[in-house]
């Protein structure tokens, strides 16, 4: 369903009874609701949440900014290793009015908040900004962005650059696969048949590139949040891969260090996913974190 947020169109699936506590789940970059697996959801519902799921402003099936033109990421770039201020489309306050934006269309009043990537640091901005709406906050592979922190390694920072060899879906889902083998789990790999039939299903609901690059921009914008971490007061956990070669496992600790009470759960041979086999313990973490608000 499709709900306005603060005027904005943003996508929303909602999973589990009503009266179960409110969990919102934010995706990172170029990522749809549906790049939280199902088994997740599922054991979430099962534990009690009601789940919220959305599409980001310009992606998926939510609102899109393609008047605001396409930026050059390359000038972003130099901008930001320079020191230097970079204008994006849109920031990622203003996203995360677009999650506040869903809780009000929804009638919630307060909610768990969960984000991976990107969606961390867009919870990071919701829970400091309106700590009276986050009952408790996960953040998983996620950073402060704080500029002393390890960056991506070469390799991967090379096929983040990289685009699909033609538009066509066959191309896309190809790409994507060669994306994931580089930023993914290394002790997890997926099994490719399975692998190829959820990234043509995400590509079939939308793929929409130059809505991920506003996003990119938006992200490299936003510089570092270490200044708004000491205003978060929701208990929080840290989910983090260990073998992360895309935000290395260092930004974890840098969180964990910065928001008061945070716990950390490193996984050995995680990388920049959500492997399958490892669902049923981020489902135990969110809850155990979501239950350290209810004492």
């Amino acid at each position: 369903m499709q709900v306005s947020a603060g005027g904005i169109g943003i996508e929303v699936e909602d999973q589990g009874l009503p009266t179960g506590e409110p969990l919102l789940l934010i995706m990172g970059l170029g990522m749809q609701l549906t790049g939280w697996p199902p088994e997740l959801v599922q054991a979430l519902v099962s534990r009690g949440f009601r789940v919220l799921r959305l599409d980001n402003r310009d992606i998926g099936k939510s609102q899109g900014f393609d008047h605001l033109g396409l930026p050059s990421l390359a000038w972003s770039g130099i901008r930001y290793t320079l020191g230097l201020p970079v204008k994006s489309p849109y920031s990622l306050a203003d996203m995360a009015g677009d999650a506040l934006g869903v809780l009000d269309a929804l009638g919630v009043q307060r909610a768990h908040i969960c984000g991976a990537s990107m969606g961390g640091m867009i919870a990071q901005h919701l829970a400091a900004r309106h700590p009276d709406r986050v009952k408790s906050l996960t953040l998983i592979m996620t950073t402060s962005g704080a500029r002393h922190l390890p960056q991506a390694a070469m390799r991967v920072q090379r096929m983040l650059l990289k685009r699909p060899r033609s538009p066509a879906p066959a191309d896309v889902v190809a790409h994507l696969q060669r994306v994931l083998a580089v930023i993914g789990s290394p002790a997890y790999p997926p099994e490719p048949a399975g692998l190829r039939e959820r990234l043509s299903e995400m590509v079939a609901r939308a793929w929409r590139p130059a809505g991920t690059a506003r996003q990119l921009v938006a992200v490299v914008a936003d510089g570092d949040r270490t200044p708004m971490l000491g205003r978060i007061t929701a208990p929080t956990r840290v989910i983090h891969g260990q073998a992360d070669p895309l935000v290395p496992v260092a930004a974890a600790h840098d969180l964990v260090a910065r928001i008061a009470g945070a716990e950390a759960d490193i996984i050995p041979g995680m990388g920049h996913d959500l492997p399958l086999q490892l669902l049923p313990r981020i489902a135990e973490g969110i809850a155990t974190n979501a239950g350290r608000a209810r004492t």
